[in-house]
């Protein structure tokens, strides 16, 4: 034991040589924590219950920020922690003051600042994060972070206009070239390209200071920067002027080149008249025609891509290619036309489609005189249209002459015959007649006429050229049997051109008998009034001593037998024919016997009905009275007895010189008329021909008033007087 001056006892160390184990102080608080030596209980949890126990644990627990803020100031830690727990309870002014005060100790705390202007956000308190960003730029304009936040801010409060003004502020100070291309972006996601007139100023520079190579390098770096998403016409218009002015004549031309084919039509309308200048200063002829070419033919483009059904788009457009391409060309502008099949499968929608298959063989033919191309285009649009549905006989016919052209009439054959045996069609078996007339193969043209007419029956032009064609063959009475049995089908489309057409025949060789056999069958089935006209001009047209008797006979059969008709403008125009023919070749005799029967034309009127049986007023119209019809009719009699008795008792008040005041008779029955219900009709002469006045109707029928022949009301009477005078007004 050792005693020390101060007369403590110290043990003597006997071993002073280090342990063999080292401890360190790291490795004993580890321990510490491991055996939790110094573990403290957690406090207890505590349940608030009202306001005075809220407001207790609020002061709490600022007591406690409080403290731990006096103790060190510059620990801004605190500061946050104390500003965030304030915001917990959404005291926001409280809060806002924390951070103010901590901002007072340390401006140029770079968390501070993004913690201030998160919390102004999160509480949707615009103008004070604004507020708070624009201090923050302004004290710290070389921290990007503050620049990046604010100008999202602003691009995501759609603020456009004031994001952009930050990053104008922000590049005053030539930040880094990340911020460049942020604000490049920017620009480019709102379209405004008028800032890549930057990269034109840039390249201008270089260029004005001689720095040539520097220059191009520019423009280069700004096309590809912009890429094919974002290019501009006028950038490329600056690139190409500085490569003209270089005289790099080949460049400039490449350089348009390839912005005509990135740049849509609509957004490179001054790149084209740059392009076409340039051309028409240092091109050729050729190179002028092909920026017009090319122009037009971006503008088809465009149409094409906006509705690929527009076929009418796609013709123009072939139309210039085969002008200007080679065939490779024009080949895939067809296969992209073709490609674009209506997607319904109605003929309407066909009929502009089927036209592009037509003219791509055409042009295989004739152009590119590639046989086996077009007979393959040929045969691939037999295959894709819908013969079920509907058949196109053009494409037919052009198919079969092409194989005639190539000197392959068994293969036109063999086409026309699949075409007839797949959809047979008017069309198509008239072309193949005709193909087969030229060829001049009349057997099979008279095999064809026989399928067509087993097909057709009621086609009276098919009868008709089947016979023409016997005719010129000079098989006279086959061509006769083929009318007869034309003649003599149940249903015709055109039985009067079929009937006018053998009687021509018949006049044609001048076998009159049979003409006049033909008239007669014909009159048997019809009494229309031009059959009856067409016969006596026959006769009459046939030299003989007794034409004009037989003409003069068939006139008056006609007008007997038209007696009954009940269109009555048809045996007016019957005797308007018959007067002519006497004025012509008959004597007065005959002709005051026609004029004896022409008709009286008549004004009279009718009650008119609408479609819910409602009356609909009065309709005025005009018939014809004919003398044969009214000697048969007493009415009609009594009528012209009236216009007589009338006559002259007008010519008795002329001798007499009367007023029509003295002659109250004649008023009366001038009034008569107007003041009976029962009147349902009126008449009036309108013709040259002796009629009755107005009075002299209206005195007839107070005679038949007086005789008990009115009606009880205007409609039995119209109807009495209809069934008189034999049908003649029917509604």
């Amino acid at each position: 034991v050792l005693v020390t001056e101060e007369g403590k006892l110290q043990t003597p160390v006997k071993n002073k040589a280090p342990a063999e184990v080292q401890i360190t102080a790291e490795q004993l608080l580890r321990e510490a924590k491991e055996r939790e030596l110094e573990l403290l209980p957690p406090p207890p949890k505590q349940k608030i219950t009202d306001e005075e126990e809220l407001n207790d644990y609020k002061l709490k627990k600022r007591k406690g920020f409080e403290d731990n803020i006096r103790k060190n100031r510059t620990v801004i830690s605190n500061w946050i922690k104390y500003a965030q727990w304030e915001e917990s309870l959404k005291e926001i002014l409280r809060a806002r003051s924390i951070y103010e005060r901590a901002l007072d100790v340390d401006h140029r705390n770079i968390t501070l600042w993004l913690k201030y202007a998160e919390m102004e956000m999160k509480s949707r308190q615009v103008n004070h994060a604004r507020n708070i960003w624009d201090r923050a730029i302004t004290i710290l304009p070389r921290v990007n972070q503050f620049w990046y936040k604010y100008t999202y801010m602003e691009e995501m409060l759609g603020n456009v206009a004031g994001c952009r003004q930050a990053f104008e502020r922000w590049m005053e100070w030539e930040p880094d070239e990340q911020a460049w291309h942020s604000y490049i972006n920017f620009e480019l996601r709102y379209k405004e390209v008028d800032k890549v007139k930057n990269w034109i100023k840039y390249g201008r520079f270089e260029e004005k200071h001689g720095y040539i190579a520097h220059s191009r390098k520019v423009y280069e770096r700004a096309v590809e920067f912009f890429g094919e998403d974002y290019v501009d016409e006028n950038l490329f218009v600056a690139f190409a002027k500085f490569e003209e002015t270089q005289k790099e004549f080949e460049r400039v031309r490449v350089i348009y080149k390839y912005a005509l084919d990135r740049i849509p039509k609509h957004q490179a309308q001054e790149l084209f008249k740059f392009y076409t200048m340039f051309e028409k200063k240092f091109g050729d002829r050729r190179g002028i025609e092909d920026v017009i070419v090319n122009k037009r033919r971006f503008q088809y483009e465009e149409e094409v891509k906006a509705n690929p059904h527009n076929y009418d788009a796609w013709f123009d457009y072939l139309r210039l290619v085969e002008n200007d391409a080679d065939p490779d060309t024009v080949r895939e502008v067809y296969e992209r036309a073709i490609a674009n099949i209506p997607p319904i499968q109605e003929k309407r929608h066909w009929k502009r489609y089927i036209y592009l298959w037509i003219n791509y063989a055409l042009y295989e033919e004739l152009e590119v005189k590639d046989a086996e191309k077009t007979r393959q285009v040929y045969q691939a649009s037999l295959d894709l249209i819908p013969h079920k549905k509907f058949t196109f006989a053009k494409i037919w016919l052009l198919y079969a002459q092409f194989e005639i052209r190539q000197k392959n009439l068994q293969g036109s054959r063999r086409v026309m015959g699949t075409a007839i045996g797949k959809c047979p069609k008017n069309k198509l078996l008239k072309g193949y007649i005709e193909l087969e007339l030229q060829l001049r193969e009349f057997d099979r043209c008279r095999k064809l006429y026989e399928k067509y007419l087993e097909f057709s029956p009621e086609n009276c032009t098919t009868w008709i050229k089947f016979s023409e064609l016997e005719t010129i063959l000079g098989d006279v009475e086959r061509a006769r049997a083929i009318f007869e049995l034309a003649i003599g089908q149940p249903r015709l489309d055109m039985p009067e051109v079929l009937w006018k057409s053998y009687i021509d025949f018949e006049i044609e060789q001048e076998e009159f008998e049979n003409t006049r056999n033909l008239y007669k069958r014909l009159l048997q089935r019809t009494q229309h009034v031009k059959v009856w006209i067409s016969y006596a001009k026959y006769e009459l047209s046939i030299d003989g001593p007794d034409r004009l008797q037989k003409c003069r006979q068939i006139f008056e059969e006609a007008n007997k037998g038209m007696r009954n008709c009940e269109e009555k403008e048809e045996r007016l125009m019957l005797l308007e024919s018959w007067r002519d023919f006497e004025r012509e070749f008959g004597s007065e005799s005959s002709m005051e016997r026609v004029r004896k029967l022409m008709p009286d034309k008549v004004k009279k009127r009718r009650k008119l009905t609408a479609e819910d049986g409602s009356d609909a007023g009065w309709e005025e119209y005009y018939d014809y009275i004919f003398p044969e019809d009214a000697a048969n009719q007493p009415n009609l009699k009594l009528l012209a007895m009236a216009k007589m008795w009338k006559r002259q008792q007008m010519v008795e008040d002329e001798d007499d010189n009367k007023s029509p005041e003295e002659s109250p008779e004649v008023a009366e029955n001038d009034k008569s008329p107007q003041e009976s219900p029962e009147v349902a009709e009126e008449t009036q002469t309108t013709s040259d021909e002796p009629a009755a006045p107005p009075e002299a109707e209206r005195d007839a029928e107070m005679d038949r008033d007086d005789e008990g022949s009115s009606e009880s009301d205007s409609d039995d009477d119209e109807g009495k007087k209809e069934s008189k005078s034999g049908g003649e007004d029917k509604e």
